[in-house]
């Protein structure tokens, strides 16, 4: 992997890590949440994962910063320190920092800004004055980066590589030869450390890969008790290439991991490197096979082994000797068994399995798969055309064949798109918790319906709309907490956040029981505006509608968060742009509902295909209920009246053929399309019915974005282009008409 696709990943990692620490440290100062000790536990694995990644990269200022944030987690989840709402309030603040030097390090820099640094001085000294355990830490990441005097004596410094010096002082200010071998055993080895036995491949260099980054990252996860350089693969002089890393390391490691977890540090160079691993307690007989392994002269490796102090010198000279185990020794011990293994073992397995079954894809990948199945969509609905009009039975029944496994494709390709919309709920979280807390309101934020998919892109294009519904909720919604107990209702408010699937569409609504919208205040605003005029007669609902208006607004004060007539109107309009509609119901001083109808996907969907005269239509699949033959005999006063007698229930419908002007006479024998659309049914007259047709959306163009009942197009078969009808929005128009044209 290229250096800066693995940068990329762990920006991407790092991201999503700080989401679920911003979520644990939210969930902590819930009083309703009792998981505390959990939540401690994922906010700690976060901050330890970011900081031992960011050693990988060389990011000093991030491992400087989550390093001292680690050591007061640490001090929580041990209950030396007792967790209080001033913490956790400076930890949030840290989490967001930490996004601050993520992104900066997004943007290609290496090292944080003057302001980020400053920023991290700040939080820190924040940071001791809550948690008074810190305070005498303070510094204390400074002075372990800053080399130690080697404390080696003669008779080392005689023996050792002249480099050892240099990594000891970077990893183990304490790490030296042994002045005593340890006495044991060859048939009782109690080691209580870890061995690696790393060779990094020749193209280490060249794909941008620091070995030193990996030693680093590795320290993070536990103690480098001993490390000595392997030199033995430098060439000669003349053969020497500057681009190829030629070196190794033997190393002692004390940590309580399991080996996946150290084999993870080295996830990037496995490929084309040698790495060994020997688990603690294991039996001297592992070491002899590592010689064997490693080809590479015995006294040269038991020597760095004991420099290392991983062996004893008695144990290297029984190695040495050849000596070997009893046959009855106990087989060697897996790193599951090693002492301080065995606690994260089907905790490491898990994970494993759990990465094995998940993959990272770029967002452009799956666009572009999406596009292709779209064409290929197209192309195959022209094949079946042709193999239709060649009334050859066995082409047509091969083309029905494909035509599922184009379904199926397509279908699956939509799957990888979707996404729970729980993910973007979960954001508006910390906004309920610090709006909130600046206007001095208590206010709980209720999330249902997290579970519901949607595709990925509508998601990322409705985040900003649902941010200004829920900042207008929570500044101009919801009262305070005086003016709420005088009304007789709970101190606390309450917004909620749903979202459910309705006819192939999803709805998500934000509600609040606060004071709700009052008709007679915003008639009079848009009086006042000229956005109606005296005598023009509004529904409730269409007056809730004139708050989307630019530059409207019923506030009496203007505040940093609302007030200025700006947001709503760009709500609606980043709602209709992706061909959703919204719709209000609001009682006062009761409370409000904003409910946000949105389409599943913006690629493909399942449609029926209808015909008006040479002009072809194509609505939602899932809102067809049936098909029926309209016999003018059953309507009220024939070709006259708009509505019919359906199995005894009065169905209203429309003539298509009028709503969009097309020319020429209506057949003899017309069809009636059932849709529903929410609560609502009704008809669409139509001339010709051609079945179900997948249908590729297409945006309609600048010119007809503002038509009504129309929410894209699509291509056929034969080329010719078929117009998706917006159902919602025939049905809405036919309500509001259906009164007047009564009267």
């Amino acid at each position: 992997m290229d250096m800066q696709d693995a940068l990329q990943t762990y920006v991407d990692e790092s991201r999503e890590l700080l989401e679920e620490m911003e979520n644990a440290l939210l969930a902590l100062e819930s009083s309703a949440d009792t998981n505390t000790a959990e939540h401690l536990n994922s906010v700690f694995r976060a901050a330890h994962t970011i900081k031992g990644s960011a050693g990988l990269f060389g990011l000093e200022d991030v491992v400087r910063f989550t390093h001292e944030l680690e050591t007061g987690l640490d001090d929580l989840r041990e209950g030396t320190v007792t967790l209080t709402g001033d913490i956790i309030s400076v930890l949030l603040h840290c989490n967001d920092h930490l996004r601050t030097l993520i992104d900066e390090v997004a943007d290609g820099m290496q090292r944080a800004s003057a302001s980020a640094e400053q920023r991290s001085q700040s939080l820190l000294e924040k940071l001791r004055q809550v948690h008074p355990g810190l305070q005498d830490q303070a510094g204390a990441v400074e002075r372990t980066s800053e080399p130690s005097s080697s404390k080696s004596t003669a008779d080392s410094t005689s023996t050792d590589n002249p480099l050892d010096a240099y990594l000891r002082s970077h990893f183990d200010s304490e790490t030296e030869l042994q002045q005593t071998p340890l006495k044991s055993t060859v048939q009782n080895v109690t080691r209580e450390t870890w061995h690696i036995s790393l060779r990094f491949g020749e193209d280490t260099f060249r794909d941008g890969m620091d070995p030193l980054s990996f030693l680093r990252y590795l320290a993070g996860l536990g103690q480098i008790v001993g490390i000595c350089l392997v030199e033995k693969r430098l060439p000669t002089p003349d053969s020497f290439n500057p681009e190829s890393c030629y070196f190794g390391f033997e190393l002692c490691f004390k940590a309580d991991v399991s080996r996946d977890q150290i084999e993870s540090v080295f996830e990037f160079v496995r490929e084309g490197s040698d790495i060994h691993i020997l688990a603690p307690d294991q039996p001297l007989a592992s070491f002899h096979e590592l010689l064997d392994t490693l080809q590479e002269p015995d006294d040269y490796l038991l020597d760095l082994w004991v420099r290392c102090q991983s062996l004893s010198f008695d144990q290297a000279e029984s190695l040495q000797k050849g000596a070997t185990l009893d046959a009855g020794t106990t087989p060697p011990l897996t790193d599951r068994e090693a002492p301080g293994a065995m606690a994260d073992s089907a905790k490491g397995e898990a994970v494993v399995k759990a990465e094995g079954k998940s993959i990272r894809v770029d967002a452009a990948r799956l666009d572009e798969l999406v596009n292709l199945i779209g064409e290929l969509v197209t192309s195959g609905a022209g094949v079946s055309l042709l193999a239709r009009e060649s009334g050859d039975n066995a082409i047509a029944e091969s083309m029905g064949n494909l035509t599922e496994l184009i379904e199926e494709v397509r279908d699956a390709a939509l799957q990888l798109r979707m996404v729970q919309i729980g993910n973007t709920f979960n954001r508006y979280r910390r906004v309920v918790r610090d709006l909130s807390g600046e206007l001095g309101k208590n206010i709980q934020l209720e999330i249902s319906g997290a579970e519901t998919e949607l595709d990925k892109t509508v998601v990322e294009k409705i985040g900003d709309p649902l941010m200004h519904l829920i900042r207008n909720a929570i500044d101009h919604g919801i009262e305070s907490s005086a003016e709420r107990v005088a009304k007789g209702k709970p101190e606390g408010g309450v917004l909620k956040l749903n979202a459910f699937h309705d006819s192939g569409s999803i709805v998500i609504e934000v509600s609040d029981d606060g004071r709700g919208l009052n008709p007679e205040k915003i008639r009079k605003k848009s009086l006042e505006k000229q956005l109606i005029s005296e005598d023009q007669v509004l529904s409730e609902e269409e007056l809730f509608q004139l708050i989307f208006e630019p530059g409207f607004s019923t506030a009496d004060a203007v505040t940093d968060l609302s007030g200025r007539g700006v947001g709503m109107d760009v709500v609606r309009r980043n709602v209709v742009d992706i061909g959703g509609r919204i719709n209000i119901s609001s009682v006062l001083d009761q409370g409000t509902t904003i409910r946000i109808t949105l389409p599943l996907t913006l690629a493909i969907i399942d449609g029926f295909l209808v015909s008006v005269g040479n002009d072809f239509f194509v609505m939602p699949l899932e809102s067809v209920l049936e098909c029926v033959e309209l016999n003018l005999n059953k309507s009220e006063n024939g070709r006259d009246q708009n509505y019919m007698n359906l199995r005894g229930e009065v169905l209203p419908f429309l003539r298509l053929r009028d709503v969009f002007q097309v020319p020429g006479q209506p057949e003899s024998r017309e069809n009636i399309v059932v849709v529903r659309s929410g609560a609502k049914k009704a008809g669409l007259v139509v001339d010709q019915l051609h079945g179900e047709f997948q249908t590729v959306i297409k945006p309609l163009g600048p010119i007809f974005m503002n038509l009504e009942g129309l929410s894209g197009s699509t291509i056929m078969g034969n080329g010719n282009v078929a117009l998706i009808i917006d159902l919602a929005n025939l049905i809405r128009r036919f309500a509001n008409k259906e009164p007047a044209e009564a009267s």
